[in-house]
């Protein structure tokens, strides 16, 4: 069996969600399943599982486990999709973020930068919207702008001017004339970090996954139950100052609000005062893991957010 993706993290995110024998369970990031089979072997016969994954490659994953459901859909959609299915309240939600080893190894997935493959990078397969559109169609502000907020590159702008005078000579319609079309301003030392850079913003874009967090992380405090679990794991920057500031305040932009006795109103109690980072061990096992970080927090008794619609 050709493995799908190796779970990062796997002991300390299944141990944070502290899982309850007959609780209801939401594996936000379904994949190859790694982390959804740890929860299943914790739950009993009465426990839920609901994986979510708007990839339809990962159904070839589904365990044969009545307890567990699949999703097809974007997690963003997390909470219309459990009402659908008569669920309003979870004990636990568990996200791996990022993009799991099969679409980085899958060559027409277009998610490597180590293979030539037409530019796509789209997660749900159904959706016509890919890193091509986003290459040949985008003005130069906007390009300038998903190269920057999302890649954070050094000088967005220039990768910009590169794309857009090679562009204008035919489409570019492939990694290789993607990466050919960059080459005057790749830094000679540092190609593979720049190039690493310059796809994770595509893929952001593509896929629209600083929307999509935000959504997950809103809708996972109100499906929550008061004494709940969120536990994520982040693989950049931009994806962890979400999680770390959403679970400190509530908010994203991490701003901490107190009452009239100055007293700090926050709707979680935060497990992980620190991230907790892959070991020496696990880094050389599976290098793939080498930027990951967990953050786990849990909803206050005292507020109850569920949406009573």
């Amino acid at each position: 069996m050709v493995t799908y993706h190796v779970p990062v993290l796997y002991e300390e995110s299944i141990d944070l969600l502290r899982v309850d024998p007959q609780g209801v369970y939401v594996d936000l990031t379904f994949g190859g399943g790694g982390h959804s089979r740890g929860i299943l072997e914790r739950l009993g016969s009465e426990g839920r599982l609901y994986g979510f994954d708007q990839d339809r490659d990962t159904r070839g994953n589904i365990p044969d486990d009545p307890r567990f459901t699949f999703v097809e859909s974007n997690f963003r959609f997390m909470r219309g999709q459990l009402r659908a299915l008569g669920v309003t309240q979870v004990d636990g939600v568990l996200a791996d973020l990022g993009v799991s080893s099969h679409h980085f190894d899958t060559q027409e997935r277009g998610f490597s930068f180590r293979f030539d493959a037409p530019l796509d990078m789209r997660m749900n397969q159904r959706a016509s919207f890919s890193a091509r559109t986003v290459v040949n169609e985008y003005d130069h502000e906007r390009l300038t702008q998903v190269l920057g907020d999302w890649g954070e590159l050094d000088t967005p702008y220039k990768v910009a001017n590169c794309i857009e005078r090679a562009r204008a000579v035919k489409p570019l319609e492939t990694i290789a004339q993607l990466i050919d079309a960059v080459r005057p301003c790749t830094p000679r030392k540092d190609e593979n970090k720049f190039l690493s850079k310059l796809f994770q913003a595509l893929r952001i874009e593509v896929n629209h996954e600083m929307e999509a967090l935000k959504m997950a992380l809103e809708q996972s405090l109100k499906v929550l139950r008061p004494g709940g679990r969120l536990v994520v794991i982040s693989y950049h920057s931009l994806e962890d100052r979400l999680v770390k500031n959403f679970m400190r305040s509530g908010r994203f932009d991490g701003q901490v609000e107190k009452d009239f006795y100055g007293r700090v109103e926050t709707p979680f109690q935060v497990l992980t005062r620190k991230a907790i980072v892959p070991s020496p061990e696990e880094m050389e096992r599976n290098p793939r893991s080498r930027s990951a970080k967990l953050r786990a927090a849990e909803k206050g008794h005292g507020l109850d957010q569920t949406d009573k619609n």
